[in-house]
């Protein structure tokens, strides 16, 4: 059973997800505008988050942005537009999965259990791995560029560290889905393209080790 905050300025939305959610055995709590939701959070724990985009007040990237500076609970985001922009703007501000309007809340409900399955999972790995400028802390979950601290997004994170821990090795994209987001992974497949463009741009100089394999995946080559 999960304690869950539903925000989304559409009252029928919100009654959406509850009955299905509730139906599950899960706690639902609700908040009509992205401000609402920043003082919720505040006030109580969560965990998982779900989060329209366009809401009044203060809308869905900022409400992110500022629930991240104290938590670091799931949040799967909801939009009635499927940009590359708006995935991208998500999952750097460190979005778990993103839902496009309308959605099918049988599926929502099962992409809440693949979330909440693949942030139960503790990283076992207690290895500092330093390649040229590029050091990666796996136990502390930390990343430095030349000495520079680097901050990702927890599926960067998740998806370096799986492709550093298996370097020199052709991953195919279902390998890496499957390793990454797990078994029940329901998203868009690109979901995996969009992550690989943001990791590369954490990475700097250092994106030339992550490699194209044209009909095949990638592989981190270091």
């Amino acid at each position: 059973m999960y304690k869950i905050l539903v925000c989304d300025d559409e009252l029928l939305i919100r009654k959406l997800i509850r009955k299905y959610a509730e139906f599950e055995n899960h706690r639902v709590e609700e908040a009509s505008n992205g401000m609402e939701a920043v003082m919720l959070c505040r006030q109580n724990e969560y965990d998982i988050i779900i989060m329209d985009i366009m809401m009044p007040e203060l809308d869905g990237f900022s409400a992110c942005r500022e629930i991240r500076r104290s938590s670091n609970v799931p949040i799967i985001m909801l939009s009635a537009r499927g940009e590359e922009y708006d995935k991208i703007n998500g999952f750097e501000l460190g979005i778990d999965d993103y839902v496009v309007k309308p959605f099918s809340p049988k599926e929502l409900m099962l992409r809440i259990n693949a979330v909440m399955k693949r942030s139960s999972k503790q990283t076992k790995e207690n290895e500092v791995i330093t390649i040229e400028g590029l050091s990666a802390d796996i136990t502390a979950r930390t990343v430095t560029v030349n000495g520079e601290r680097v901050e990702m997004s927890p599926k960067e994170y998740d998806l370096f560290f799986y492709m550093l821990n298996n370097r020199n090795v052709a991953l195919t994209r279902e390998r890496l889905i499957t390793e990454v987001w797990g078994y029940d992974f329901y998203g868009d497949d690109r979901t995996l393209d969009t992550h690989i463009k943001l990791l590369r741009r954490s990475l700097g100089e250092y994106s030339r080790f992550i490699v194209t394999l044209r009909g095949v995946g990638y592989r981190f080559e270091a």
